[in-house]
């Protein structure tokens, strides 16, 4: 009995000792059930959203037939941090790896503003051709960039050779960090600006979110086609393709030599097809004696000038008409009819007004007797 007491004194002596040693941690019962402790996340790990970008630049390119192609660039700021950089590169790949889900988000915040510009303007719109990719710039700052692009049917309104854009943004809230900039052809002049632009270029135009937002209404701009765009090819003795202005006035005179060459010729076989008259004869007046003696018989049409068409055809109606009558009554292009109109109101041979969105043409003097008439009336 005293060598088994001795031998369990022994026992805890030893145990006591490596509880000296080691410590109290080092040993765990099985039933203690202790918790992991807790992960601590850094701030600057957390994942990045599209709702997080820096700035958001909207672009919206404008086309002759109404349509846009619109970018949206979500903009990141990396620089050289590098918590920034691994946030940036995990939304890269989640963007790459799950596009269609990014692309249906986007769709619908876009749909929802398609459709208060529908309600709006009145237009039929719709949103096509979604893509999204991501990329990096180092110009003039290292920034991540997230682009969407898709198509805006309808997103203008085209009059004749008349472009009015911006309507279609009723329903879009800007914000300080966005930035809308809108591009055309280079076809086409800007003639209004609606708000004040932070930046206006030849054929672009930019406005920040403050200024963008501020007004009543979205911003907007019109824009008028100036002629038929100049993109021939150089000649190779490197001149350009324009026209020297002697040979220009060179080529106007032998048009209006021909013109007046051929009218002549055709006035000339008029009278030889004439039959004889007797002067001992009193022939009984006809069309033709009533058109001397006041009446001026006009060439055929062929052998008039595209201004003189349409004088002409405003004679014939009454001093007044619809531009877009000339389109079809002559069988032109609204470009071409828009160009000869434009030549004619510069030489003030034709007055132009709008009546709601139409343009009217009047000569100078219907223009004056209707101004009369309306005093009268009054």
């Amino acid at each position: 009995m005293v060598g088994k007491g001795l031998r369990a004194l022994a026992c805890v002596l030893v145990v006591t000792g490596l509880l000296l040693v080691v410590g109290p941690s080092a040993v765990a019962t099985p039933d203690a059930g202790t918790a992991p402790s807790p992960t601590i996340q850094e701030e600057g790990n957390e994942e990045l959203t599209l709702d997080d970008a820096d700035t958001i630049n909207i672009e919206m390119q404008l086309q002759p037939n109404g349509n846009a192609t619109v970018f949206v660039d979500y903009r990141y700021l990396i620089g050289n941090n590098t918590e920034t950089e691994q946030q940036w590169d995990t939304l890269s790949a989640d963007v790459d790896e799950n596009a269609e889900t990014y692309i249906g988000e986007e769709s619908d915040r876009w749909q929802d503003t398609l459709e208060e510009g529908e309600n709006e303007t009145n237009r039929e719109m719709n949103l096509s051709s979604f893509a999204v990719e991501t990329d990096e710039s180092t110009t003039p700052r290292e920034y991540g960039h997230v682009e969407f692009t898709f198509e805006w049917e309808s997103f203008a309104y085209v009059e004749l050779n008349r472009i009015e854009a911006g309507d279609a943004l009723a329903g879009f809230m800007f914000d300080d960090d966005t930035e809308l900039q809108m591009s055309w052809p280079e076809t086409h002049n800007a003639t209004a600006v609606d708000p004040e632009p932070d930046t206006l270029n030849d054929n672009w135009v930019l406005w920040d979110g403050d200024s963008a937002g501020s007004d009543s209404h979205p911003p907007q701009v019109e824009l008028i086609e100036e002629g038929a765009a100049t993109n021939e090819p150089t000649p190779d003795d490197g001149t350009t393709g324009v026209l020297p202005v002697d040979g220009l006035v060179a080529a106007l005179v032998l048009v209006t030599v021909a013109a007046v060459a051929a009218v002549a010729g055709w006035l000339f076989r008029r009278d030889d097809d004439a039959p004889a008259v007797d002067p001992d004869e009193s022939p009984e007046p006809t069309d033709s004696a009533a058109a001397g003696s006041g009446q001026v018989t006009m060439p055929p049409p062929e052998l008039l000038s595209n201004e003189e068409r349409v004088l002409r055809l405003l004679e014939e109606r009454g001093g007044r008409l619809k531009q877009q009558q000339v389109v079809s009554e002559l069988e032109w292009t609204e470009a071409k009819t828009s160009q000869v109109v434009s030549g004619l109101r510069e030489d003030g041979e034709v007055d132009v007004f709008r009546i709601g969105r139409e343009n009217v043409l009047t000569l100078p003097e219907a223009g004056e007797d209707n101004d009369s008439a309306t005093e009268a009336t009054e």
